[in-house]
């Protein structure tokens, strides 16, 4: 499974990657429509980004998150009711909730940020799922 792997000390705040995540999903440069964040701590920077733990998956009370083939957490549209309970769960901070939408978003590990981030402070990084929440 491949995910989108930050580190916060090559971080500079440019938030390319936040503009390029809201573009790439909600048509939107807006920053709380990114499935990542960056925000300034102090003089440093803290990066939020799912690594597709899967631990938001045993939260989920009907089941509307799961992963697909690669191995990535996805949310199944249809299938949640927007109880936003894996938003208060989430480990990492990366499960979000758009204005006007139903249900949670979070990083599918498309690899847009990655691309655009000029300090390389995201990569894309390979890991094994086995063993990991289904």
């Amino acid at each position: 499974m491949r995910y989108v792997k930050a580190d916060a000390a090559k971080c500079e705040g440019v938030r390319a990657c936040e503009k390029i995540c809201a573009q790439t999903f909600f048509k939107s440069e807006d920053p709380n429509l990114s499935a990542i964040r960056v925000t300034k701590k102090g003089s440093a920077y803290e990066i939020n980004v799912c690594n597709q733990c899967g631990q938001c998956i045993a939260v989920c009370p009907v089941k509307a998150l799961s992963r697909n083939q690669a191995g990535i957490v996805m949310v199944d549209k249809k299938t949640c009711v927007g109880c936003f309970m894996c938003i208060g769960f989430c480990p990492t901070l990366s499960m979000r909730r758009a204005p006007g939408q139903r249900e949670p978003f979070k990083c599918v590990s498309c690899g847009q940020c990655v691309k655009k981030c000029p300090k390389g402070a995201l990569q894309m990084v390979e890991a094994d799922h086995a063993g990991l929440p289904a």
